[in-house]
């Protein structure tokens, strides 16, 4: 999967102020991250506020991407749940013939047992046509995917490749890295842990900050993946204050304050989530207009 090696980006869905889905700025936004060094996308990632999404808005978000897209760069596309059943269905159903693999974060809110995860994730690899890339992030699914359980799948599953690591715990990364079959690719779902990452051995990130900065953070993530260390943390330590800024009050809504801030799109987040406030808003403007 050398295709997954490097920077991808999990896109954003763009609203209009009305809240109605915005596809000329879906195709802007992917046309700057192809024009500023991206490796590949994710589509209707957990970032693309899919669950406040209709079915038929999420077939229109994949439509417009794919268009967008015009197959210059490997898509990923999102499908994951608490649901293990309705999972299997999209996998069973769905045409992938426009990806190269699926992103599927581990089950919310049932916080299953390990036993359960890889359950979960056997269903999921069994129905899916396609690579499967596990995703852990235990704050927000409220169970942490341990490496015990991701090298099991890893090693019982050929088509599972790789897995989004995003518990902020270096240590558990390592691990990963070091007990990995040859060929899965760990891939950083922190941006501010990146660097270390791949330093440690990784493969890349699937990043939010990089969607809104993609030339300087995918410039990082190749200067590390070439041991270009000092070139290297010259850029994260650039990003680092936007990084704890994009998420400081939720995620996306700082991504897309830093969108409109471009011109790429309105800072439109549907309930429950709000927009940043003001104080956010104008240290974030200064930032993407310093750098």
């Amino acid at each position: 999967m050398q295709s997954l090696i490097g920077t991808g980006v999990a896109l954003v869905t763009p609203f209009k102020k009305d809240f109605s889905l915005d596809t000329e700025a879906l195709t802007r936004i992917v046309n700057f991250q192809i024009d500023n060094g991206i490796d590949y996308l994710v589509v209707l990632g957990t970032t693309a506020e899919n669950a406040t999404l209709s079915q038929e808005e999420k077939e229109l978000v994949i439509t417009t991407v794919i268009n967008a897209n015009n197959g210059r760069l490997p898509l990923v596309l999102g499908v994951g749940g608490n649901n293990t059943y309705k999972v299997v269905e999209e996998l069973k159903t769905r045409d992938f013939s426009n990806f190269v693999a699926v992103l599927s974060v581990s089950p919310y809110y049932n916080k299953p047992t390990q036993e359960g995860i890889y359950q979960h994730f056997k269903a999921v690899a069994e129905a899916s046509p396609i690579p499967v890339i596990l995703y852990n992030v235990p704050g927000r699914t409220a169970s942490n995917m341990l490496p015990s359980t991701v090298l099991r799948l890893a090693n019982d599953f050929k088509n599972v490749v790789a897995i989004k690591e995003a518990a902020g715990d270096i240590v558990q990364a390592m691990k990963l890295i070091q007990g990995k079959p040859e060929g899965f690719l760990v891939i950083s779902g922190d941006d501010m842990v990146t660097l270390p990452m791949v330093l440690a051995g990784g493969s890349g990130v699937i990043s939010v900050i990089g969607e809104g900065f993609p030339r300087q953070f995918s410039d990082m993530v190749r200067l590390g993946l070439e041991r270009k260390v000092d070139e290297a943390y010259k850029l994260h330590y650039l990003l680092a204050e936007a990084i704890d800024m994009i998420f400081e009050q939720g995620n996306p809504a700082g991504i897309k304050e830093v969108f409109k801030t471009l011109g790429l799109s309105e800072n439109t987040v549907r309930l429950p989530l709000v927009n940043v406030n003001q104080d956010l808003a104008d240290r974030l403007n200064k930032f993407v207009k310093s750098l």
